[in-house]
């Protein structure tokens, strides 16, 4: 049986990292004591609720419905893929809501917690990819063509280092 990673296409790969991307653990969430670093970068505390988890969510659905021009016989298929999208989200402010509770800063208790997230986003991705399989699948070869251009810079593969 095939990785069922390596047997996406270059499309799904991208809607998958857009979900991780939107998720709370990748964006900081409002009411935090301290800032959240992400890669190399921090993410400033002060949040208002409309640039939360949840209203990022809602924005990237919202882009998502209007730029693939889902018609009404796809709107199910978008609709379940969203009701993922908005389930997932919550799953992950959950815990990360969770992490800004916890007061052990231990590298042992980091590791753990980051344990934990990817995890999570392990078990999001589980969720989401039937249902944007499904939604891709009704796509027309315009939408696709379309979905595929959104998401080209995700499907990229790495560039190899030359060895010295």
């Amino acid at each position: 049986m095939k990785h069922p990673i390596k047997s996406m296409s270059g499309a799904l790969v991208a809607a998958v990292v857009t979900v991780i991307l939107s998720a709370p653990s990748a964006i900081a969430w409002p009411g935090l004591a301290k800032p959240m670093f992400v890669g190399n970068r921090s993410i400033p505390v002060a949040q208002t609720q409309m640039n939360g988890p949840e209203q990022r969510v809602k924005g990237r659905i919202a882009e998502l419905h209007a730029k693939l021009r889902i018609t009404a016989a796809q709107e199910a298929k978008f609709k379940a893929m969203a009701d993922v999208m908005t389930a997932n989200a919550q799953s992950l402010a959950t815990l990360l809501q969770e992490r800004t509770q916890d007061k052990d800063t231990s590298a042992d208790a980091s590791l753990h917690w980051y344990e934990r997230l990817v995890d999570a986003h392990a078990d999001a991705l589980r969720k989401f990819v039937p249902a944007f399989t499904e939604l891709y699948a009704s796509l027309s070869d315009s939408q696709k063509k379309t979905a595929d251009a959104m998401f080209s810079r995700f499907g990229q593969r790495p560039i190899r280092r030359r060895s010295r």
